[in-house]
């Protein structure tokens, strides 16, 4: 029998937008892992022993010694590994992809999973440039595949706490948030030698500092802001490490304007520690994050503040595998949160607007996301 092509589109559309239809909601999805050049693939690989939300079923890593070294330090069957991102998906055709590539690398993977109807989450930030961030987007559209981003602030409480509080008008009216993230530096803090060299590098990375940091801050304050662009954004970056890092920052500061608020972000590889924290201040109080899980307030009417354990997040948000099983399984709409394609769009406006702003040394108006 033929099928004309109006038949096969609706068939292709109704199996993107159920690909888990007939799974129990505790069915663990299957995953593949491309790439093992992004560090923060070891904790994945930590962790998913003891996570009941997936099944790894396919690693695609090319550097065939980097991969043995995968393979000899955490245990894994040879038969998960492929040299070839295209055998993989056709032979495995997993649930999702979890990109630990180079960020410039993230299109590639997430236009050709999209092409076999296969969802993605990538590590942060979305990708590079807003081309590239255009491009996922229509791919995204034309196969009806998820495409979400892995930040580590996601999955604090401490973070969702604040955000419930600013929606909730609690704090009143906000008009300063100011984000703090880095850490000592990657080479100071030991990063490997197959991830280094991409994480210092302008074209595979987006920028230094800049990018590898100010990302979560702009995620934070594009959910806060309901996912509206900010009007401008004036940013400065150095390099206070030359030897280390010739071709990138290593430290950034970017003013994000909005009406009636001001963002201000703070990147760097150059603190004294590792730090990933946000401080809000409304017309009626404030609310500063410390940690994952605690905070510290002030309403109006009080003479001190009050540290306080942040409330606890719902189970299928306490981390990127279950919150990414619940997207899958139909439980969670991912539009407007942290992680969301949609708010991820706004992000790289953040982003390349700051570094257009350091390279001309100018406030650059943040240019309107194409629809």
């Amino acid at each position: 029998m033929r099928f004309g092509s109006g038949f096969k589109i609706a068939l292709a559309l109704l199996t993107a937008l159920v690909p888990m239809q007939g799974y129990a909601a505790d069915t663990p999805i299957r995953v593949a892992i491309v790439g093992l050049v992004h560090g923060h693939v070891k904790g994945f690989l930590h962790a998913l022993p003891k996570d009941p939300n997936a099944k790894l079923v396919a690693i695609v890593e090319p550097d065939t010694a980097l991969a043995a070294q995968y393979k000899s330090q955490y245990g894994l069957d040879q038969a998960l590994f492929y040299t070839d991102l295209e055998t993989m998906l056709n032979a495995q055709h997993p649930d999702a992809v979890l990109v630990y590539t180079t960020i410039k690398d993230h299109r590639r993977v997430i236009e050709a999973a999209a092409k076999h109807n296969i969802s993605s989450m990538v590590e942060k930030p979305l990708t590079t440039t807003m081309e590239d961030a255009l491009a996922i987007r229509a791919a995204a559209r034309e196969h009806h595949v998820q495409v979400l981003v892995n930040y580590e602030t996601t999955w604090y409480s401490s973070n969702n706490d604040v955000e419930d509080q600013v929606a909730a008008g609690k704090l009143g009216a906000i008009r300063k948030v100011v984000v703090h993230d880095g850490h000592e530096g990657p080479k100071e803090i030991g990063v490997g030698p197959e991830w280094l060299p991409w994480l210092t590098d302008p074209k595979l990375n987006g920028a230094g500092a800049l990018f590898d940091f100010g990302c979560y801050g702009a995620d934070l304050l594009t959910v806060m802001m309901h996912g509206q662009a900010p009007l401008s954004v004036t940013a400065v970056a150095q390099t206070d490490k030359p030897g280390i890092y010739p071709h990138v920052d290593d430290d950034a500061t970017v003013i994000i304007r909005y009406p009636g608020l001001q963002g201000v972000l703070m990147p760097s590889w150059n603190w004294s520690f590792a730090r990933k924290d946000m401080e809000v201040y409304g017309v009626d109080g404030y609310a500063i994050t410390v940690g994952p899980d605690q905070l510290r307030t002030r309403y109006k009417g009080q003479k001190t503040e009050t540290p306080s354990p942040a409330k606890a997040l719902p189970v299928n948000r306490q981390g990127s595998l279950a919150y990414l099983a619940a997207v899958l399984h139909g439980e969670i709409k991912p539009d407007g949160d942290l992680s969301a394609l949609d708010t991820n769009m706004v992000v790289m406006q953040i982003l390349t607007t700051a570094r257009e702003s350091v390279e001309s040394g100018h406030t650059v108006t943040v240019k309107p996301l194409p629809q």
